[in-house]
Parts: C-alpha cells; structure tokens; sequence
C-alpha cells in the first residue's frame, strides 16, 4: 500500500480523480424506506402484478391513513453502496411467472441505480400469491349470460 501512494504521489493528478469517485455521494444518506417506494413503483408499472403482498401490519396503516402504501411488500438492505431487494407479490392469473419477475428484476434495478447511483446487487422476487377475481368475474358472466339466454329461450 505504501509503493501504491508512492507511485500515485508522483502523479498528482490521479489521486485527486480517485477521491472524487470515492466521494461523489458522500454525506449522502439515502433511506430504506426512499429505495422501496422507487422499487415500489417500478413494481407498479409491470403488467401481469396484481398487488403487493405485504404483512398485516402496512394493510391496517393502508385503511387508516387512507393512502396507498407504495413501499408495501418490499424489503431493502442498503450496505454502503450496495442494495439487495425483496419484492413480495401478487401474480394475475393466467401470467407467466418467470416473464413478470424478469421483468420487475429489470425495472426495479434500473429505477433505482438510476434514481439513486447505489448499485444493485439482488432484486429478489418472491411470489405470494396468484389473483384468481377475473376468472371469478368472467364466470359470474358467463352464468348470467346463460341464465338470460334461457329465460329468453324460454318466452
């Protein structure tokens, strides 16, 4: 170590380069919570995300403030310039799975190196669930459908 700043002390110019990339975002704290709501919203955006699977307790801070919690279902670990992220969610059914977490691992991890210059380690996709309401609602259809051509077929 010392031969390095021996050889770099000759060359001036290099080591004031190298501190202003080391420093470029110091005295820069950036929040858990900031990173999970950019993850969050990029999460939004992915066709095939039926919701956020989040624990109990962000559903009743939902209800009570009457906001939508973007942060809901994500988990961030910042380590000095390094994140790792947990997405938790809800699938539509009738998507293909590994195409909506390729996916939301892409928009996630490019919204937030860009948005916030920390590096992305892990976006890691966790599946909690598949929304079946639109195949309900589909037959709930079909039957009155068919309900009301039988009574028509019936006059």
């Amino acid at each position: 170590m010392e031969e390095e700043n021996k050889i770099n002390q000759e060359n001036g110019e290099v080591v004031e380069l190298e501190e202003e990339i080391k420093t470029e975002n110091e005295g820069i704290k950036i929040s858990n919570d900031v990173v999970a709501v950019i993850a969050g919203v990029a999460v939004s955006e992915v066709q095939g995300v039926s919701g956020m699977a989040g624990g109990f307790a962000g559903g009743i801070s939902e209800v009570l403030s009457g906001k939508k919690n973007l942060a809901k279902g994500i988990k961030v670990e910042i380590a000095e310039k390094d994140v790792k992220i947990d997405v938790n969610i809800i699938v539509e059914y009738g998507s293909r799975i590994p195409d909506v977490a390729f996916e939301i691992q892409n928009r996630v991890k490019k919204a937030v190196e860009n948005m916030t210059g920390l590096n992305v380690e892990e976006v890691n996709v966790h599946v909690q669930g598949v929304n079946t309401d639109t195949i309900k609602n589909e037959k709930e259809e079909n039957i009155e459908q068919n309900q009301n051509n039988d009574q028509e077929q019936q006059q």
